[in-house]
């Protein structure tokens, strides 16, 4: 028999605990996220495929892949996330790149990989650090055209680590960190200073002087979004439901139909991001009648985030909390 399989979608913000938000929604976000740990420990996962982005820290223009597995991490801590190794379950990872390359899935794969806060959070957020159970992280890009991946192919990539999973006797745990509407300073390779392109381009480790002009660029900008005296994009709370109901209801087609240029459009550059819940959600079945126990969403522009939980398990018992927005 297949072994139980959980679902947790979960917005990442370089700023959580860095920018100050009103005491209520801060208790509120504390209050939701204190319920997706509860969720998770309850389920005990023995396994947890970790899909998240990175920024700039690990992949590079120089080579960088719509989609790669890790048979090891290292998170550089970033931000206030910790530093050191994943506790990665390498023998999984390989016999998952294996079955997709068999799948005529093609993926790369990282001896070496190297992780920000977009994989170090939610684990830090959810047990405390980097001491979790066995993860495989598959590192989806979010930051670089034209090597973004589209929908189609992320629900397909989804779909197919769910059939691997059909052969696993672990509970495993899908785990999306990212998204979802937000466009903070990132740069492109559009930017007009060609130091700026020579550093998202290059594979190098930034200074310590590099990352902490990175964090106050990116505190001040998200101070700036909540003053409303800014020309960044602001959060789009309707979008960020209709993609958090699509993956509820498990109308995937919802979301695969979304046209990519209307994600940078309407949801922000770093939107894409959302496609790591995609390929963790699409991993479990898709009918309206798994439940969701835990559906989160507050707009939150001191960390330039619409900022959503979602945890979605058959054997969960019912649970809500906190600010649903329309």
């Amino acid at each position: 028999m297949t072994a139980a399989r959980a679902f947790l979608g979960m917005s990442h913000s370089p700023l959580l605990g860095l920018n100050p938000i009103a005491p209520a929604v801060n208790d509120e976000l504390q209050s939701a996220i204190a319920a997706a740990r509860s969720q998770v420990l309850a389920f005990d996962p023995e396994l947890v495929v970790l899909i998240a982005p990175d920024h700039y820290n690990g992949f590079f223009n120089e080579l960088m892949p719509p989609f790669c597995i890790g048979t090891q991490a290292t998170s550089v801590g970033d931000y206030l996330t910790p530093a050191g190794a994943l506790n990665v379950e390498g023998e999984a990872a390989l016999a998952l790149a294996t079955h997709l390359m068999d799948a005529d899935f093609d993926i790369a794969v990282s001896r070496r990989m190297q992780v920000d806060h977009g994989f170090a959070q939610s684990l830090q957020l959810l047990w405390g650090g980097l001491a979790t159970p066995p993860v495989v992280p598959i590192f989806v890009n979010a930051v670089a055209q034209p090597g973004i991946p589209r929908l189609r192919r992320c629900r397909h990539l989804g779909e197919a680590i769910g059939r691997f999973l059909d052969g696993c006797p672990k509970r495993t745990l899908l785990l999306g960190s990212g998204g979802l509407s937000h466009e903070p300073p990132v740069p492109t390779l559009d930017h007009p200073d060609a130091a700026v392109r020579e550093r998202i381009t290059a594979k190098r480790e930034s200074s310590a002087a590099e990352r902490e002009a990175k964090m106050q660029r990116v505190k001040a900008a998200g101070m700036a979004l909540a003053a409303g005296n800014t020309s960044m994009k602001p959060l789009n709370p309707e979008w960020d439901r209709r993609w958090m109901d699509a993956l509820a209801s498990g109308e995937l087609h919802a979301l695969t139909g979304i046209s990519e240029d209307s994600i940078e459009q309407d949801a922000g550059l770093s939107a894409h991001e959302s496609k790591s819940w995609l390929i963790a959600r699409a991993a479990l079945p898709a009918h309206a009648a798994l439940p969701c126990p835990l559906h989160y969403y507050r707009a939150i522009p001191e960390l330039i985030a619409g900022y959503g939980l979602m945890f979605m398990h058959a054997a969960a018992a019912p649970f809500s909390i906190g600010h649903h927005e329309p």
